[in-house]
């Protein structure tokens, strides 16, 4: 069983390489009940409310026997990666194999720390059912004709800024926002960056 997170129309992919020992999904309807004189309490059936998953893991510093497979990317920048996930204001896609989940998903809450000197970091992922909307254009007097559910995600976008943190490299920048770290010369030339082995903390790259 595989775990996977997708982002922008698959432009970035991350497979966690030590899948959570379990997973739990929590599904329900909006129901209501309501009070009839002479009938007493009735239950109404509603729509159905977003799924909500929680997934726990840690992403290790070093490759493990039991690892699925050897990460490319360092714990911290797998961490910044989620957190650009979350704040970009567009849903992600979770994936786990052998199971019918492929569904599109928000990061409601994320967090994550080290717990021994191994540098591996451990987090949780707190994530809920998204659905696409369409509004169509077409008006009725002074109001909408109508909407519907899409499963078609926004076109892509790569962020246009990114600020340096400690241990980032051009490399693994490029990686990160192109899906290939042989275009670190990209923003090397556009950033002016004539030593990328001098990439000061806190400059802000034109992506």
């Amino acid at each position: 069983m595989q775990f996977w997170i997708t982002f922008n129309n698959n432009e970035y992919k991350l497979q966690l390489p030590i899948p959570p020992s379990e997973f739990e999904i929590s599904e329900g309807l909006n129901n209501t009940s309501v009070d009839i004189s002479e009938i007493g309490e009735i239950s109404l059936i509603g729509k159905k409310n977003l799924s909500t998953i929680t997934i726990s893991s840690f992403w290790p510093n070093e490759h493990y026997t039991f690892c699925q497979y050897v990460p490319e990317y360092k714990p911290y920048e797998f961490i910044e990666m989620i957190k650009m996930f979350k704040s970009s204001g567009k849903p992600c896609r979770l994936i786990i194999t052998d199971t019918d989940i492929n569904i599109p998903v928000t990061i409601d809450n994320f967090t994550y720390g080290e717990r021994e000197a191994t540098g591996d970091v451990y987090f949780t992922l707190e994530m809920k059912e998204y659905r696409f909307i369409k509004i169509n254009t077409q008006k009725i007097g002074n109001q909408l004709n109508n909407y519907e559910t899409t499963k078609r995600p926004a076109e892509k976008e790569v962020p246009k800024t990114y600020t340096v943190k400690k241990g980032d490299t051009l490399w693994a920048i490029s990686k990160m926002f192109y899906g290939n770290g042989n275009k670190w010369n990209v923003i090397a030339q556009k950033n002016n960056i004539k030593d990328p082995k001098k990439l000061a903390i806190g400059t802000r790259l034109v992506i």
